[in-house]
């Protein structure tokens, strides 16, 4: 039976369960592990997570980009070896960053991270996600020491076709939107970095795998990203007025921060193994057919778990356009990494409404609530395992 998300609320319960959870078979600890956007939302919650099995974490990243911000509530530069601000743009600086903390693991998260920003700033949208990208590939390629990398970019780098089925790996790049644009060309330069550079098959001798990931839409606690949804709701409940929808018919395949996280690094252990060239190409980390519900059924089920609030549709309002079908093809990740997903959709908005729940109790309290829910995770991952 799975933990309950506010199971483990005190003391050193949630402690003792972690001591005795093996995660991962200890692959990574001791590992080094350097992280791009250790600030943001995901990039805090991958630091966490990977401190918590056992990596020496060295981030790097801009300050964080909202207050307030899961980074700072959560303390997480307690957890770091190294926290470094810095654009990862800056190639120099970014190299001799990898350079000292000489990691087993990269991940790169560092981007601009909101459709509506890309539309109004697409200069810095395409600069800082492709760029920024190309940055950290020429950084690995001119230090030339052996390491995995995961680069992540997005679900929207595909060519959306409006279509019901999911979108698969070898599907066409790139968005129409500059958000989604950039994206897409993020994974084309992943992939010509590779094939020229890191050719899979001769990673016995350069020693660099290269893998990219394509997350659905990521929700959670601690997100507070400008026109996120969840962090719209959050907002509005706290005013004490109608949560303001631009696409409540949208269609998203909609996953738990933790279930993204434990996509990447299942493929982290996939990378650093034996075999771990066969894992050099692209991946969609997503959730299981039929947790794509549309935009207005989050917002329902989502105030249930709160208990009060109402919403309104404002999608007249809504100037740029928005696919408003969106999936994901999770085949590959299935039957090549033998990865599955977790917590379906109400297990997901279950947690994330606790978790801005407990903030608002008590914002000091977030580390301990985040903490709860990757064991919580981590018991209900076990399960699946065994089944």
């Amino acid at each position: 039976m799975a933990i309950a998300i506010t199971a483990l609320a005190g003391g050193q319960d949630y402690l003792v369960l972690m001591q005795r959870m093996v995660m991962f078979c200890d692959v990574f600890r001791g590992k080094s592990v350097f992280v791009t956007g250790h600030t943001g939302f995901k990039g805090s919650w991958l630091s966490l997570w990977l401190h918590h099995l056992g990596a020496k974490v060295h981030g790097y990243s801009l300050a964080p980009p909202t207050t307030p911000n899961h980074f700072t509530q959560s303390g997480i530069t307690d957890v770091l070896q190294e926290h470094l601000i810095a654009d990862v743009r800056d190639t120099g600086r970014l190299r001799q960053a990898i350079e000292a903390a000489e990691p087993d693991l990269i991940f790169h998260l560092a981007a601009q991270t909101v459709v509506k920003t890309g539309y109004t700033d697409p200069f810095e949208t395409f600069s800082t996600n492709v760029m920024g990208t190309v940055s950290l590939l020429e950084a690995i390629r001119t230090i030339g020491r052996p390491c995995s990398a995961i680069l992540i970019t997005s679900d929207k780098c595909y060519e959306n076709r409006e279509q019901v089925w999911g979108y698969r790996e070898c599907d066409p790049m790139g968005e129409r939107d500059p958000y989604g644009g950039s994206k897409g060309a993020a994974e084309l330069a992943i992939r010509s970095y590779r094939e020229s550079y890191f050719p899979p098959t001769k990673s016995d001798i350069h020693g660099i795998r290269i893998a990219s990931a394509r997350a659905g839409n990521v929700i959670g606690g601690g997100d507070w990203t400008d026109h996120a949804l969840v962090v719209d709701m959050v907002k509005a409940l706290s005013e004490n007025r109608p949560i303001s929808i631009r696409s409540p018919n949208a269609f998203r395949p909609w996953q738990h921060v933790l279930q993204a996280l434990h996509g990447y690094l299942t493929l982290a252990v996939r990378l650093l193994g034996e075999s771990g060239f066969k894992y050099c190409s692209g991946w969609n980390i997503g959730p299981l057919p039929g947790n794509e519900i549309p935009v207005h059924q989050v917002v329902s089920r989502f105030l249930t778990e709160w208990g009060s609030g109402r919403w309104e549709d404002r999608s007249e309002h809504h100037s740029h356009r928005e696919a408003e079908i969106l999936r994901l093809s999770i085949d590959k990740a299935l039957w090549e990494l033998n990865w599955k997903p977790v917590w379906d959709i109400d297990k997901t908005i279950q947690a994330t409404a606790a978790w801005y729940k407990q903030w608002m109790t008590n914002p000091h309290s977030t580390r301990d609530c985040s903490l709860r829910q990757i064991v919580a995770f981590e018991h209900d991952a076990s399960l699946l395992c065994q089944s």
